[in-house]
C-alpha cells in the first residue's frame, strides 16, 4: 500500500514538472516575440520611411479564423478527454489538426501575396522583414503544435491510461491555447503597424 502512494506521489510530482517546464517555455517564447516587438518599434520609429508601407493580405484574416476555430475544438476534444469518450476526442483532435493544417497554408499564401507585393524577407525596409519574421516564427510553433497534437491523436487511438491522456490532452491545449493568443498578439500588433 506504501508502495502505491509512493508510485502516485512520483506520479503527481512528474507531471508537475512536466506542466512547469511547459510554462517556462511558453514564458520564453513570449518573451521572445516582445523582444521582436520592441525591435520592430525601435526600427518604425527612427524614420518616417521605415514602416510596414503595405496592407496585410486578407489570407491572415481567415487564418485568424481558423486558428481561433481550432481552438474551440482543442477545448472541446479535451472536454471529450476528460469524459472518456475517445471517439469525440480523436474526432476533434483531427479537425484541430486539420484546421492548423489550414492556418499554416493560409500563412504561406500571405507569404505568397506578399511578394507579389514586391516585399520580400530581404529588403531595404526591415519593418517589412519583420512581416516574415514574426509569421515564420510562430509558423514553426505551429508545427510543434501539429505534433503535439498528432501525439495526442496517438494516445487516443492506442488507447493509454485515461488520467495519462487528460494529461497529454491538458498539455497539449495549453501549447495550442497559446499559439492561438499569439497569433492574435502578432496579427493585432502588424495590423496597428500596416
Amino acid at each position: 500500500m506504501e508502495n502505491e502512494e509512493l508510485e502516485i506521489a512520483e506520479l503527481l510530482r512528474v507531471r508537475k514538472a512536466k506542466k512547469f517546464s511547459l510554462w517556462l517555455g511558453l514564458i520564453g517564447m513570449f518573451m521572445m516575440f516582445a523582444a521582436l516587438s520592441s525591435g520592430f518599434i525601435v526600427y518604425t520609429a527612427s524614420g518616417v520611411d521605415k514602416g510596414i508601407k503595405t496592407i496585410l493580405p486578407n489570407a491572415f484574416i481567415y487564418s485568424t479564423i481558423a486558428i481561433i476555430l481550432s481552438s474551440v475544438t482543442m477545448h472541446l476534444g479535451l472536454k471529450a478527454a476528460k469524459a472518456g469518450n475517445l471517439l469525440k476526442q480523436k474526432s476533434l483532435l483531427m479537425v484541430t489538426i486539420v484546421l492548423g493544417l489550414v492556418f499554416f497554408v493560409l500563412q504561406l499564401n500571405a507569404w505568397g501575396i506578399l511578394s507579389e507585393r514586391g516585399i520580400y524577407f530581404i529588403n531595404n525596409n526591415a519593418s517589412q522583414s519583420f512581416i516574415y519574421i514574426f509569421t515564420g516564427l510562430h509558423l514553426a510553433h505551429i508545427i510543434a503544435g501539429i505534433l503535439v497534437l498528432l501525439r495526442c491523436y496517438i494516445g487516443a487511438v492506442k488507447p493509454i491510461a485515461h488520467d495519462y491522456n487528460v494529461f497529454r490532452m491538458d498539455l497539449g491545449a495549453i501549447f495550442w491555447h497559446f499559439l492561438d493568443l499569439l497569433w492574435i498578439y502578432i496579427y493585432v500588433f502588424l495590423l496597428l503597424n500596416q
